[in-house]
């Protein structure tokens, strides 16, 4: 699905990823952790094109194709979603409007607000969020679960979640967690965080720990249950 190849990324000219290689299969979820700085979030900026980070050497490879040089919009056509760390609002744009645009006449729009608003329900999303501005009144949790209702509409196959659960309660990351494990199928995720939280609610294919720009260990989800028994200075 993904594949990483002698990856090295620069941001404002400091070096912040250097020669990561890692191949991303279908059907699986990931999980990337590691301590603040260490590069988990360039990663995540540079497989979606962010034009912020320079890629100096390597080549990210997506279903086959070299995607290196092509920019966000291309990227997220072709099958890929970031949902950032903190999800904006967007005044006068509602989850209705915004997906309508996106799917740009795909679907019809009296069966894609069903779609919407039963995949909304499935997640234990306010039907009254769904018409107002994007995110606006929504708690950090319910921001999270409107970005994974975008991402299931969309149906992208590679979704990538910057720190899903922060700032996330315990019944919507139950929710979000149960959520991917239905729909896991034909689909790669890659959850990004520095805690373990959400592995008490998914068990993932693989566990990577990403430190000083490098994937220094991989594992199962005993290993992030090691990392929060002893820290990162143990890996």
């Amino acid at each position: 699905m993904l594949e990483i190849k002698n990856l090295t990324v620069n941001v404002a000219d400091k070096l912040i990823i250097e020669n990561l290689s890692f191949n991303f299969a279908k059907n699986k979820i990931y999980v990337l952790m590691g301590p603040n700085g260490s590069g988990k979030s360039t990663l995540a900026m540079s497989i979606m094109g962010h034009p912020l980070y320079t890629i100096s050497d390597g080549k990210i490879i997506f279903k086959g194709k070299n995607i290196t040089k092509a920019s966000p919009d291309e990227r997220g056509r072709s099958g890929i979603f970031l949902s950032f760390q903190s999800p904006l609002s967007l005044s006068g744009v509602s989850m209705f409007s915004l997906l309508r645009t996106a799917i740009a006449g795909k679907k019809d729009p009296l069966a894609l607000r069903e779609e919407i608003e039963k995949t909304a329900k499935q997640l234990k999303i306010k039907k009254e969020l769904l018409d107002r501005s994007l995110n606006e009144g929504a708690s950090g949790g319910e921001r999270k679960k409107i970005e994974l209702l975008q991402a299931a509409i969309l149906d992208p196959e590679l979704i990538i979640f910057d720190e899903i659960d922060t700032g996330v309660d315990v019944d919507a990351l139950r929710t979000i967690a149960q959520f991917m494990e239905k729909n896991k199928k034909g689909k790669t995720y890659l959850l990004i965080t520095h805690y373990n939280r959400i592995l008490k609610y998914v068990k993932p294919d693989q566990v990577l720990v990403m430190m000083e720009g490098k994937i220094v260990k991989k594992g199962n989800y005993k290993l992030a249950e090691e990392i929060e028994k002893n820290g990162y200075e143990k890996i």
